[in-house]
């Protein structure tokens, strides 16, 4: 009897540490996770008082729907939001949650094609170191006649006139503002630099192919003793265009013919490209290979977007060895940047600058279709 006696209050006493043990732990549980219990608390509170009518019973005049939604949001995620809390959560204005949607710029600046016309490439380009440059030019040969052994000689010559290549000034200036300067992320002086090239390079085209020759280039088509082919219809290619081409190729001396190339503008081209020989055959071909160009008549083309559209009284096709026009590069484009003389209204001047001449040397190399004007 006194040993069961002994046994139980022994299991009484294990019993009390186990409860003693448990006891503890819930403690410890309870205070470690007592924070997100009252987080939870306050958060429920929060969204009582936000719910809660304001005085005077609008209720909206308390919260607005993008601040409802705003709040799912942060609680419950992208996933959590309903169609209409969406549609609050709208990014048009700044007011409805935009800041949280900020524009991202690109780090390139996007172009529009510029085009020349690329005569450059196929003139002959030559350096001066002068204001202009004179080149004397062969008008008549020497002639050689047969003779018997004691027939006297006939007496020949040549004679010369003398050839002016003078360089003419392109010039312009764009002024930035210093802080525009220092602030941009898009190497705006290399930006500049490759704007102010094309530009150039418009205008100096512009002028080897239609220059007048007073205070510019004088350009293909207003040089003098050049070869014409005229059309037989007014303001039109005629019935036959291919005998046109055929026609001009032929009017060219061999040699020249044999290094010619054509030149017309995009249009132009899209006539010609429609054009058929007697057998159906199209005369223009197109490269067959990477870098072979596209031919008519054997002789490569050359687009130029500054030659003329087909109509009356224009010369919208030249065919020729293009060696036969002479540019002169007295300076090359160069950029002056003057901090200086704008500094008082915090403006930087870049002023740009080329020296550069042309005209036609050798006319006997060209040939130009002209439209009827009647």
């Amino acid at each position: 009897m006194n040993m069961i006696l002994e046994t139980k209050g022994a299991t009484d006493i294990g019993v009390e540490e186990v409860k003693t043990a448990i006891a503890g732990l819930t403690a410890d549980i309870a205070a470690k996770y007592a924070p997100v219990s009252d987080m939870a608390k306050r958060l429920e509170a929060l969204e009582t008082a936000a719910a809660r009518p304001a005085i005077g019973g609008d209720a909206k005049a308390q919260t607005t729907d993008e601040q409802k939604s705003f709040g799912v949001y942060l609680r419950r995620g992208d996933a959590g939001l309903g169609d209409v809390e969406r549609k609050a959560l709208t990014v048009a204005t700044d007011a409805s949650a935009g800041f949280l949607a900020p524009t991202t710029f690109g780090d390139e600046i996007l172009k529009k094609l510029r085009e020349f016309s690329p005569i450059r490439q196929y003139a002959k380009v030559v350096q001066i170191g002068g204001k202009d440059v004179k080149y004397p030019r062969r008008l008549t040969s020497t002639v050689a006649t047969w003779v018997d052994e004691v027939d006297a000689r006939t007496e020949s010559g040549m004679t010369f006139e003398q050839v002016t290549l003078t360089p003419h000034e392109l010039a312009t200036f764009v002024e930035v503002s210093r802080q525009l300067l220092e602030d941009n992320r898009y190497d705006l002086e290399g930006e500049l630099a490759s704007d102010l090239g094309e530009s150039f390079a418009i205008a100096e085209g512009a002028a080897f192919v239609s220059g007048n020759g007073t205070g510019k280039p004088k350009g293909v088509l207003a040089a003098t003793g050049i070869a014409e082919v005229v059309s037989g219809n007014a303001a039109t290619l005629g019935s036959n265009p291919g005998d046109l081409l055929i026609d001009m190729f032929a009017k060219l001396q061999t040699a020249h013919a044999q290094n010619g190339a054509w030149a017309m503008n995009r249009t132009t081209l899209a006539a010609i490209r429609k054009v058929k020989d007697g057998n159906g055959q199209y005369i223009w071909q197109p490269g067959l290979q990477a870098g072979q160009p596209s031919t008519i008549l054997g002789r490569p083309v050359i687009e130029m977007v500054d030659l003329p559209n087909v109509a009356a009284d224009a010369y919208p096709i030249v065919f020729g060895d293009w060696s036969g026009y002479r540019i002169v590069d007295r300076v090359d484009m160069s950029i002056l940047v003057d901090p200086y003389s704008g500094a008082k209204n915090g403006i930087t001047t870049f002023h740009a600058r080329k020296r550069v001449g042309g005209d036609v040397t050798h006319a006997d190399r060209f040939v130009k279709l002209k439209i009827s004007a009647t």
